[in-house]
């Protein structure tokens, strides 16, 4: 579990591919200080797991489903990646829940320089726009974030802004964002509890709705035997 508040930028230093899977050595001081075999560490917002360390660099496996589904496939050696280590538990909790189990990419559509700030648009798979709301929070690349500005729920492309001061600018890889580039996107853990609630529910009641009525004549269960008991001497 982790908070979005990105503790490092670390470097991609090795990859080794496979012919289902890549082993990343990542080059990150910091979060590797404390850590050991088995532990979790966020990179770029997909939670991977330690297999071997150095004193500045860790090595984690990424299997073939992670690779399809983040931008992990596609990263190069001496890369810039936001890293973060797993949670304390008790400590402050900064950003919000983040499991490092992202949702799928998106796609940076427009970039807007403000006096202090900077907005960015991001494309969204329509699957996912009910899980992002005006306000709400997301990850993208494992950094925690506000939602600012959201499309009308309307428009068949659907899109996304979120506004990044300059700390996140500057500690962060989103400071070199560009149109064009892709990010890795998860959506608030919560929004998709409720999301899979609302499914179970209108299934239950599809079925039900389905079901065919019993007729008003045809005695039930509970009167049955009843009406056997009274027919007997």
């Amino acid at each position: 579990m982790f908070t979005g508040i990105i503790e490092e930028l670390g470097t991609v230093e090795r990859i080794e591919h496979t012919a289902d899977a890549a082993r990343l050595t990542i080059r990150g001081p910091l979060v590797v200080d404390g850590a050991g075999h088995g532990d979790s560490i966020s990179v770029n917002g997909v939670c991977l797991t330690v297999v071997e360390q150095t004193p500045d660099t860790f090595t984690a496996d990424v299997m073939e489903q992670t690779l399809s589904m983040s931008t992990l496939a596609g990263i190069t050696e001496g890369a810039p990646v936001n890293l973060e280590r797993a949670a304390l538990v008790g400590g402050r909790l900064g950003g919000h829940i983040v499991q490092g189990h992202i949702d799928g990419t998106g796609t940076v559509l427009d970039v807007v320089q403000g006096d202090a700030w900077r907005v960015v648009r991001f494309s969204l798979d329509a699957s996912l726009a009910p899980l992002v709301v005006d306000k709400g929070s997301i990850a993208i690349d494992g950094v925690s974030l506000t939602v600012s500005t959201i499309s009308p729920a309307g428009r068949p492309d659907q899109w996304f802004e979120v506004s990044l001061i300059p700390e996140t600018l500057g500690a962060t890889t989103l400071g070199g964002l560009a149109v064009g580039d892709r990010v890795n996107l998860e959506t608030d853990i919560l929004a998709r509890h409720v999301q899979r609630m609302l499914a179970l529910a209108a299934s239950a009641t599809d079925r039900a709705a389905a079901e065919p009525a019993v007729p008003s004549d045809v005695p039930s269960e509970t009167s049955a035997p009843s009406a056997v008991l009274r027919s007997t001497p």
